[in-house]
């Protein structure tokens, strides 16, 4: 069964730090771009980060120099590493999957919440 579980979620004082993960089962995670998307209430979804299966990265402009994705094969594990956090960071964390040469994500996890106070 494929599954993405993530964790990490929570509430945090603005200027603090979280580190999501996303554990995978069940899906082709080595040979996966993972991605990190947010939905914030009244808001469309975006992708916040995404990493290849090569290891290449990508950020939107709004978290560059302040989280980081990173993959764990081994464990079929991503992290996003949130520093510096701002109370519009507010939102569902939700990864997903992305197998080689796709241009859907058909692998999402349930999504956690990251709650940024002022």
């Amino acid at each position: 069964q494929e599954q993405l579980v993530e964790s990490g979620g929570g509430l945090v004082q603005a200027g603090g730090s979280l580190r999501l993960s996303c554990a995978a089962s069940g899906v082709p995670f080595s040979s996966c771009a993972m991605a990190w998307f947010r939905q914030a209430p009244g808001k469309q979804r975006e992708l916040v980060a995404r990493i290849t299966a090569g290891g290449s990265t990508i950020y939107a402009d709004s978290v560059k120099d302040r989280f980081t994705i990173s993959r764990d094969n081994a464990k079929n594990t991503v992290y996003l590493q949130m520093s510096r956090l701002k109370p519009e960071d507010t939102a569902v964390y939700c990864c997903a999957g992305r197998p080689r040469f796709t241009g859907d994500y058909p692998y999402w996890g349930q999504g956690t919440q990251v709650t940024v106070s002022s």
